[in-house]
């Protein structure tokens, strides 16, 4: 459990045994946290750790699926639209390419990074930081900053965004044409699902410590 910090003067303070909140900013004494519990914060009750067991090998694994699925995603047919006897197949890929002229070029640059790059990015610097610890290896070289990186993308990586999007859009156009769904959408909705798995086995906190107990 983590107990909120209650000494008056700083001076006393051993900074290795304290953690601020990353909602609230309360400063908290560090505490080990048992597998499978939770640890929240005493002012905001956000959740602070929440080990899981044999949390990095399942990470690993979720971001090599998660990196498979967002190849078949970018180069399978995505959706076939059949209208007044006119087909037309698409991927994910056309569908970057369909800004890609005049003043809209900057829009499929946008579309690009943050549907393809960076998630795509962000699962790389997520296996480089984890995968050797998950195989009981030291991190390698640069491991804490390609952690670093990561967590930085995050809110960033917007492939569930793109999903949900296209849901919607789907709904809007199947009264007007014929909609098939290809093996891309699939691949995309999978890797959804295999994101937010592999988010659940992440405690951040607990990440952190291992990288540096294990860097030394």
């Amino acid at each position: 459990m983590l107990a909120r910090q209650t000494h008056s003067d700083p001076s006393g303070w051993k900074l290795d045994e304290l953690i601020a909140c990353p909602v609230c900013d309360a400063l908290l004494r560090d505490r080990e946290v048992m597998i499978l519990s939770t640890a929240r914060c005493p002012r905001c009750h956000s959740v602070i750790a929440a080990p899981r067991e044999r949390a990095l090998t399942n990470i690993v694994m979720l971001a090599t699926t998660a990196v498979v699925l967002m190849w078949a995603a970018v180069f399978f047919p995505f959706l076939e639209i059949s209208a007044r006897g006119l087909n037309h197949k698409s991927s994910l890929f056309d569908a970057v390419l369909a800004f890609s002229d005049g003043l809209m070029l900057p829009l499929s640059f946008a579309v690009a990074a943050l549907i393809i790059v960076l998630p795509l990015i962000r699962l790389g610097t997520i296996l480089y930081a984890l995968a050797p610890m998950a195989l009981g290896w030291h991190p390698w070289r640069h491991a804490v900053a390609a952690f670093r990186i990561s967590e930085l993308l995050r809110p960033w990586a917007m492939a569930e965004i793109f999903v949900v999007g296209v849901a919607i859009a789907l709904v809007k156009v199947a009264g007007l044409a014929t909609l098939s769904i290809g093996p891309a959408f699939w691949a995309m909705a999978l890797l959804v699902v295999v994101t937010a798995m592999k988010d659940m086995f992440m405690c951040r906190i607990t990440i952190w410590k291992t990288l540096s107990t294990r860097a030394r």
